[in-house]
């Protein structure tokens, strides 16, 4: 189950700043994450399918997803963009009135997304990498596409790439994971970790998704 967490709860994010982003405003009254999904009902569900290929989820993982209720309707506020951008504004007194400004929301929806889907990518490999499933056999690939589907979901205008994603997961994770001293990771895991960085870098290089 943490490991379904640890999935589903950055592509919540994902899907809420996509619901932001897809009012064209930046303005919190007019989000509705219902219809959000509901317009890319066939895309999100592509997305979970191959979360759920990849990381070998059973059913009481993918149920995971409904508990922790961030596909379904509900109320986005500042406050919970504060919280998947990291924090970016401060929270003091002064500025709590401001916190859903259309220019300061815009600035957090694109902290959001970036965090969220290196987050979201970490999961996935994670999950890919405990569950067996092989970087060259498919497993890779499959990523590429679920990932493909997030960033699309988070931004539709093209504002963050598959390619994107990859080098900020890169240099966020992956050196933690494979120092040779100061890492807890088996031997197992560092090399299931290498496989995926190796495949998916000539997978997104190749497909001209990476700059």
């Amino acid at each position: 189950m943490r490991y379904a967490r640890g999935v589903f709860g950055p592509l919540g994010g994902v899907v809420a700043v996509g619901a932001v982003n897809a009012t064209g405003t930046w303005g919190l009254a007019g989000v509705s994450v219902g219809e959000f999904l509901a317009g890319r009902r066939g895309d999100f569900e592509r997305l979970v399918g191959g979360v759920r290929e990849v990381c070998r989820f059973d059913d009481a993982a993918m149920g995971v997803a409904e508990e922790l209720g961030w596909f379904r309707e509900y109320e986005v506020v500042a406050a919970h963009l504060v919280l998947w951008s990291g924090a970016l504004p401060p929270i003091t007194p002064e500025n709590l009135e401001r916190l859903d400004e259309p220019l300061l929301v815009r600035r957090m929806c694109r902290m959001a997304a970036d965090l969220q889907l290196t987050e979201f990518l970490q999961a996935v490999i994670s999950a890919a990498v405990v569950a067996g499933t092989e970087a060259g056999r498919g497993g890779a690939a499959r990523i590429v596409d679920v990932l493909a589907i997030a960033c699309d979901l988070a931004d539709a205008t093209g504002g963050v790439d598959p390619g994107q994603v990859f080098r900020m997961w890169r240099v966020a994770h992956l050196p933690r994971i494979l120092h040779p001293t100061g890492s807890d990771a088996p031997e197992y895991g560092k090399a299931g970790f290498r496989a995926y960085d190796a495949a998916l870098e000539e997978l997104l290089f190749r497909e001209g998704r990476a700059a």
